[in-house]
């Protein structure tokens, strides 16, 4: 099969379902590739048991850990191939970056490099994201948050009455807590007309009422409403090939149903995660790009970063009946706590423990029920560092290798020992345990919901991958657009990031092909008319 397109988007995720949609009712001929199928809607998407014991949605294979040469792993990672990507199970938090976080910082092991564009330049770009994801948040009660043109598009997430006593208690010990910025379709004023419905299953659980903004349902299939839009699943993308000068490329070559298609375009946008599009990349070597598409630099598939991040369980001291509990984070210690020079990071609430993912990370529990009934769960971000030898390989069989020696530990461990003095505060009992669910606490080389930093954008060829426009230096029509982009972590979620840059450069291409995407704002059938948004 051969078919000519004005843009071909490889993987459905925050980036490249974002990017179709904006590109959509420009009427450019648009293929959208995604390596999996459509996530099965079924009375398990909400199951602890089917989703965390059983991996029943686990189908990324296996990975190898080659951080040690002499004794390289296998691990299975936390990604998913499904339309929607990864966001089929996400959070939903939705943070912009700090303002500060694209300036060059300090860090114990190192300094986090300034981004070759500013917090002002993006910003317009997140006001957008903001508006098609539905956040929900509250300006300024985050004492870290950046300048917003905007108020956020919905009300902030009300806390249930044990959160609510939790922001109010750690209030008293003279933090800021502040309501996180929620991408879920939930309407409070009007709840019949709510498709959330403020479920106990939503951080790490695919949603089987279509209530969480994932990029399936807000961006993927209204776009298909398009008839310039097609959608190919089960597509394995395995090489981009070039023509004779190696600055074009002219052929998508696609694995799909036991057979081979190529298919080409005026543009090839490729958004398929970090790992995964420096992995296509370095796997379209040919003889005018000997070491990967696009690698003059050397820049592809190194400083992979993935956050220094734990899951923690605390234990209140009287019952918590909490069901959605993802409403409170707290910045206070973002870019340090007073005490020493350096950022330690962000803490938030996690989606609620149950008995059975309580009985998982505390086996010896005597009754994991109570604790359950107990729990209050928390996760622990601290930024990590682009390191040139963090990074994605490909092994004999072109099969995907990490290589990822953490830093910045000292800061995420201040980090947990400022959480642990508030435990008093928050009337929790002084143990905690940590969230074997994610690798023993503090998540190891499987942990890759975060990851960023694989092609690097930035006005010099010699040190990046991308212009600013995310295309590649060395090819004239390859975009990229998911976090691959980034020259720092942050410690914030990167989603919102991702979106806006998307947006940013979906207009890019757009300008390109002779259209533009801004005022031309793509209907949204389907999704519930929310009520309570902000001016």
């Amino acid at each position: 099969m051969s078919d000519h397109y004005d843009v071909i988007v490889i993987g459905s995720g925050a980036g490249g379902g974002t990017l179709t949609h904006a590109l959509a009712p420009t009427g450019a001929k648009i293929l959208l590739l995604e390596r999996g199928g459509w996530l099965p809607r079924e009375a398990e998407n909400w199951s602890p048991a089917a989703v965390w014991a059983e991996g029943r949605y686990h189908n990324s294979g296996s990975w190898t850990d080659c951080t040690n040469s002499d004794s390289p792993n296998e691990f299975e990672p936390k990604q998913n191939y499904y339309v929607g990507g990864n966001t089929k199970f996400y959070g939903a938090i939705l943070f912009r970056f700090r303002e500060r976080d694209f300036e060059a910082i300090q860090h114990v092991d190192g300094v986090s490099p300034a981004w070759p564009i500013s917090y002002a330049d993006l910003e317009p770009w997140y006001t957008k994201a903001e508006r098609l994801y539905r956040v929900h948040g509250q300006r300024g009660v985050d004492p870290d948050e950046p300048p917003a043109t905007e108020d956020y598009p919905y009300p902030a997430i009300s806390h249930e009455p044990r959160i609510a006593q939790l922001n109010d208690d750690l209030a008293a010990a003279g933090l800021h807590p502040f309501p996180l910025p929620n991408g879920i379709l939930i309407d409070e004023d009007a709840p019949q007309f709510s498709a959330c419905v403020r479920c106990a299953t939503c951080d790490g659980f695919p949603c089987l009422v279509n209530g969480k903004a994932d990029s399936q349902v807000i961006c993927v299939e209204p776009a298909l409403r398009y008839p310039n839009v097609t959608l190919r699943t089960g597509a394995l993308v395995t090489r981009l090939e070039t023509d004779p000068s190696g600055r074009t490329v002219n052929r998508v070559v696609v694995e799909r149903d036991g057979a081979v298609e190529t298919y080409s375009a005026d543009v090839v946008v490729v958004a398929g995660g970090a790992i995964n599009s420096a992995a296509l990349l370095l796997a379209s070597a040919n003889d005018q790009h000997p070491d990967g598409l696009g690698n003059s630099s050397g820049v592809v598939g190194r400083h992979l970063m993935l956050h220094n991040n734990s899951s923690l369980i605390a234990f209140s001291k009287k019952p918590n009946p909490t069901k959605f509990q993802k409403t409170l984070g707290i910045n206070d210690f973002y870019f340090g706590d007073g005490e020493w020079p350096y950022p330690l990071g962000a803490m938030q609430m996690l989606g609620k423990s149950d008995a059975v993912l309580v009985g998982f990370d505390v086996p010896d529990a005597a009754d994991p029920a109570d604790l359950a009934r107990h729990s209050i769960d928390f996760w622990l971000t601290t930024e990590d560092l682009p390191l040139p030898g963090n990074r994605v390989t490909l092994g004999p069989d072109g099969g995907i290798q990490l290589s990822y020696t953490p830093t910045n530990l000292e800061a995420h461990q201040r980090l947990r020992e400022r959480f642990m003095s508030l435990l008093d505060a928050m009337h929790c009992r002084p143990d905690v345990y940590e969230n074997h669910s994610y690798a023993g606490g503090r998540l190891g080389i499987g942990g890759v919901a975060h990851q960023n930093g694989t092609i690097r954008f930035g006005t010099d060829p010699a040190t990046s991958a991308l212009d600013l426009d995310c295309k590649l230096h060395d090819v004239d029509n390859v975009y990229v657009a998911d976090s691959s982009f980034f020259v720092s972590s942050t410690a914030v979620n990167p989603t919102l990031t991702i979106i806006a840059n998307a947006l940013r450069v979906a207009e890019s291409i757009a300008q390109r092909l002779g259209r533009s995407t801004l005022g031309a704002q793509p209907a949204v059938p389907g999704l519930p008319v929310l009520t309570g948004a902000g001016t």
